[in-house]
C-alpha cells in the first residue's frame, strides 16, 4: 500500500508507458494512411466515438468501483484481525499463567504468519507477473518472497506442532485447530474457567471467520467476464478514437493560419494518445487493485500489520527483545 503523499506523475507514466507506446502506434498509422495515401473514408463520425467513449467510461468506472470495494473489504477484515488479536492477547495474559499465555500468543503469531504467506501465494489471474508490476516491485520488498514459512514460524512453537502444520493443506487452519485443542485441555485441567474458555472460544471463532473472509477475496477473483469486457471495450475505443479525431482536426484547417495550416490532422495523434491513455490507465489501475493480497504496490499491508500485532502481543507478555517494525520502502508498505 502506498503510504506516501501520492504517486509521482513520472512514476505513473513509467508504470503505464507500455500502454502509451501501443497507443502511439495505434494512433499513428491511421493518420499516416489518411495523409500519405489519401484514404478519406478512414474517418469515423465523432458521434460514434463519443457514444462508445461514454459506454466505456461507464464500464470502466463500474470495474474500478468494484475492485476498490474488494480492497476496502480486505482492509476491514485485517482491521478486525487486529482487534481480535489484541483481545486474544489480553485474555491469554489475564486468565492464564505466564507460560501458558506465552504458548497461546506465540501460536497466534504463527497463525498470522501462516495466513499472510497463504495470502501472498500467486494465483493465475493476479497481475503481479505483468511486466509493469514486476518492474515496479523492484522499488520495495515483499517479505513473503524473500523468506520461507518454516523459518518465519520455527521459533513460535515446538517442532511437534510446527511440522504437522507445515505439512497440512492449510497451515493456518491447522494452527487454529491446535489452539482450540489447547483451550479444551486447559479447561479440562482446571487451568481455565468455563467463563474464560467461552470468551476465548468466541475470539477463536472470529479468527476462523476472518481467515475465511480473507481466503474468499484471495481465491475468488473479480469476475473474469467483467474484467475481459472492460479491457475489450477500452481496446475498441482506443482503436476507433484516432479515426474519429481525423474529421475533427481536418475541419480546423480552415480556421488556422501559419505553419499548422493544412496539417492540423497530425494533432490527432497526441490527442488520441492522451485520451486513450486516460482510459487504459483507469482499466490498468482497476485490474491492479482487484487483488489486495498479491504483493503489489496497492496491497493491504498484511506483513506490516502482522509484525505490529506481534510486537504488541509480545510487549503484553513483558518481553523487551522485540522485532523491528516493518517500515515502508519508497513509500510502499507491505
Amino acid at each position: 500500500m502506498h503510504v506516501g503523499k501520492a504517486y509521482r506523475t513520472s512514476e505513473f507514466i513509467l508504470w503505464s508507458r507500455r500502454k502509451i507506446f501501443v497507443l502511439l502506434a495505434m494512433s499513428t498509422w491511421p493518420i499516416l494512411l489518411y495523409v500519405t495515401v489519401g484514404f478519406k473514408g478512414f474517418s469515423v463520425p465523432w458521434s460514434v466515438v463519443l457514444l462508445l467513449g461514454t459506454t466505456v467510461a461507464l464500464v470502466t468506472g463500474f470495474k474500478n468501483t468494484q475492485t476498490y470495494n474488494r480492497s476496502v473489504e480486505a482492509q476491514l477484515i485485517w482491521a478486525s484481525i487486529t482487534t481480535s488479536s489484541r483481545v486474544w492477547g489480553g485474555l491469554c495474559r489475564d486468565f492464564l499463567s505466564a507460560e501458558e499465555a506465552r504458548k497461546l500468543i506465540y501460536r497466534h503469531v504463527a497463525w498470522l504468519t501462516a495466513l499472510r504467506f497463504a495470502l501472498r501465494a500467486p494465483r493465475a489471474w493476479e497481475t503481479s507477473t505483468q511486466k509493469a508490476n514486476v518492474e515496479y516491485e523492484r522499488r520495495y520488498c515483499v517479505p513473503e518472497k524473500v523468506a520461507s514459512l518454516h523459518d518465519e514460524i520455527g521459533w513460535c512453537a515446538a517442532p511437534t506442532e510446527i511440522e504437522p502444520a507445515l505439512a497440512a493443506a492449510n497451515p493456518a487452519t491447522r494452527l487454529l485447530y491446535v489452539q482450540g485443542a489447547s483451550l479444551k485441555g486447559l479447561l479440562d485441567s482446571g487451568a481455565l474457567s468455563i467463563q474464560a474458555y467461552l470468551e476465548m472460544l468466541k475470539v477463536l471463532r472470529e479468527l476462523h471467520d476472518q481467515q475465511s473472509r480473507s481466503e474468499r477475496i484471495k481465491n475468488f477473483p473479480y469476475p473474469r467476464q467483467y474484467a475481459v469486457i472492460s479491457a475489450l471495450f477500452v481496446t475498441i475505443f482506443c482503436t476507433l478514437l484516432p479515426f474519429g479525431m481525423i474529421s475533427q482536426f481536418e475541419a480546423m484547417n480552415g480556421l488556422v493560419d501559419g505553419f499548422m495550416k493544412g496539417s492540423m490532422v497530425w494533432l490527432a495523434i497526441p490527442f488520441s494518445v492522451v485520451i486513450g491513455w486516460m482510459y487504459t490507465s483507469l482499466d490498468q489501475v482497476g485490474e491492479s487493485t482487484s487483488n489486495p493480497f498479491e504483493g503489489g504496490a496497492n496491497d493491504v499491508p498484511i506483513s506490516q500489520i502482522s509484525r505490529m500485532i506481534e510486537i504488541e502481543l509480545r510487549e503484553a507478555l513483558g518481553e523487551t527483545e522485540l522485532p523491528a517494525p516493518l517500515l515502508p520502502v519508497n513509500g510502499i508498505a507491505m
